[in-house]
């Protein structure tokens, strides 16, 4: 698998897309970020030209859509397109929520709600929910029964917890280190997990045979991503040191080349997968030895860079 942000032009993201195809890959996550590409339209496009490709859509806020829109359209597109459709909810980026006025307080409740109205509408159900955040009140989807899987993006030990009893499965953040990821999902089976539940985790992936190079690809999104304070106990896991404030306020002063000099080759090394055709295979194998059923590569920004990285995974060992 692979995912897409939503921040390139869509010329780039179905050359993108012919790539991965090409390489092998039989699922795309499809990221929902404020004012970037939606992806529900761009979901719908991509499984028209590859038949036989599945898409999750990731991660759909209820914050911003409403739980029942965002089961609508996952239902609507199991109608045109079978049993190739997942949808993964989760609480948003801060600051995207930020942008457009909407505040976050106490999340685990809602997204509680959320998945209970999800998961009743895809079973053909009436729903009857009167939540503190959320009602749907005597209605089903006209469109019935679907089978599709329901999953969470979580992080937070009741977050995780939550998508243990309450989905089909657990996605992780990119930038999660080895260490993070077997934490993590020991927090998901606090209670006894269905035989079909799924691990996912987003991993940073650069390929390239100078070791400089595929670290350099990575280190803006390890900056991105770690400067946030949920992801203080991931760096602390890793034994990773970095200095969040500081990247913080290279990315205000809108100079992102300090931001990056921030990122040290030991934290490209502990939160990617990221150096010559081995180095990368080693570091995904140790990502599944974690505990990862499907780790989610993620940051290759041109068809080359995706090629090379499905080249590097899929070559004989």
């Amino acid at each position: 698998s692979i995912s897409f942000d939503g921040r390139e032009p869509v010329e780039a993201v179905l050359a993108k897309a012919q790539a991965a195809v090409d390489g092998g890959v039989e699922s795309i996550w499809l990221a929902c970020h404020l004012f970037q590409r939606d992806p529900i339209v761009t979901a719908s496009v991509l499984m028209s030209r590859y038949p036989g490709l599945k898409i999750t859509l990731v991660a759909i806020s209820p914050y911003v859509v409403h739980p029942v829109h965002a089961a609508m359209a996952a239902a609507t597109l199991d109608e045109f397109f079978p049993g190739r459709i997942s949808l993964c909810l989760g609480v948003g980026a801060p600051a995207d929520l930020a942008n457009v006025g909407v505040e976050t307080p106490a999340p685990l409740g809602p997204m509680r709600e959320s998945l209970q109205i999800c998961r009743a509408l895809f079973m053909g159900e009436t729903v009857e929910h009167k939540g503190k955040r959320f009602k749907s009140s005597g209605r089903a989807l006209s469109s019935g029964r679907h089978d599709i899987p329901l999953l969470l993006a979580a992080s937070g030990p009741k977050m995780l917890q939550l998508a243990g009893t309450h989905a089909d499965g657990v996605l992780l953040s990119a930038g999660a280190s080895v260490e993070f990821v077997r934490w993590s999902l020991t927090q998901v089976s606090t209670n006894p997990l269905p035989n079909n539940f799924q691990r996912h985790g987003l991993v940073y992936a650069s390929v390239a045979d100078d070791t400089k190079t595929a670290f350099d690809r990575v280190r803006r999104v390890l900056a991105t991503t770690l400067r946030g304070e949920h992801h203080r106990h991931n760096l602390e896991l890793a034994g990773s040191k970095l200095d969040q404030a500081a990247v913080n306020d290279a990315f205000n002063a809108d100079n992102t080349d300090a931001a990056d000099r921030l990122i040290s080759d030991e934290i490209v090394e502990h939160h990617a997968a990221a150096g010559a055709p081995e180095t990368f295979r080693s570091q995904i194998a140790a990502y599944q030895a974690a505990g990862l059923d499907n780790a989610v590569l993620a940051s290759m920004r041109t068809p080359e860079q995706i090629a090379t990285v499905l080249a590097a995974l899929n070559a004989p060992v």
